[in-house]
């Protein structure tokens, strides 16, 4: 079942997904070769708590923290631990709150001291495929406008999309319908109508498509062992321009990244 939100529900969610942001741009001031993925989860569910909210994530469907956080080769779901980031190293910060009955969701790849160029081609395309797919929100379109758009960018770039996992409705519940694939044909899927909230996240393969789920019963692994990059927004569905809910405007301005 897809929700259509209202006015008040959409700028309540607006602000979960700020938070979000701003406990992102934490996580940006302190993430540097050395530090373990342990206290940058430490710092985001201080923060969300500070902030009068809940994480998101902990405990939901059983998943044991605040972040997820996916190290160079994993792609998404990573559990945060005492292993230390490394100079060179890539990594996904999934971050997502709960306020006032809703939720906020986003996430961003941030470098480790200094990046392979080839390592930051890849995340500068996943993050611009992101952009590229949120144009593609709106009223009148459908969900498989935003999956072509991303997953033409990326293939014409000689990097993969990511088949198994997708983006999402927002709302109520962190993850709802429809599904946003980062793949799919022109004129296809679902149609986009005006109060839907979606997640648009490309997770995009330097390598091969392929993936495997690790041990733990979470972390998403690229099969061949090369690098990933995710990235993800929440927008909502307007008659006229997309309405991005979260921004990583606040993680940006920490980076120093204009």
């Amino acid at each position: 079942m897809v929700f259509i939100r209202t006015a008040e529900e959409i700028e309540i969610i607006r602000e979960n997904n700020i938070l979000v942001s701003k406990t992102l741009a934490e996580i940006a001031k302190v993430i540097k070769p050395g530090i373990s993925t342990i206290l940058l989860d430490k710092i985001a569910e201080e923060y969300i708590r500070d902030n009068n909210a809940e994480p998101g994530f902990l405990g939901y469907q059983g998943f044991p923290n605040t972040l997820c956080v996916s190290v160079n080769s994993q792609v998404v779901h990573g559990i945060p631990s005492n292993n230390i980031l490394l100079d060179g190293d890539i990594v996904s910060v999934d971050c997502g709150v709960k306020k006032n009955g809703y939720y906020g969701d986003t996430a961003y790849t941030f470098e480790v001291g200094e990046v392979d160029l080839e390592i930051k081609r890849l995340l500068n395309v996943t993050k611009e495929s992101l952009y590229k797919g949120v144009k593609e929100a709106r009223f009148g379109n459908r969900i498989g406008d935003i999956g072509f758009t991303i997953q033409q960018f990326c293939e014409d770039n000689g990097f993969t999309v990511v088949r198994e996992l997708v983006g999402h409705g927002l709302g109520k519940n962190l993850h709802e319908a429809p599904e946003v694939p980062n793949y799919g044909r022109r004129g296809r899927g679902a149609k986009l109508l005006e109060g839907m909230v979606i997640c648009i996240e490309p997770m995009i393969n330097m390598g091969k498509k392929d993936i495997h789920q690790e041990n733990d019963g979470w972390t998403i692994r690229t099969r061949d062992g090369q690098p990933s990059a995710h990235f993800e927004l929440a927008v909502a569905i307007r008659k006229g321009e997309p309405d991005i809910l979260s921004t990583f405007s606040f993680v940006e301005e920490v980076l120093n990244i204009s």
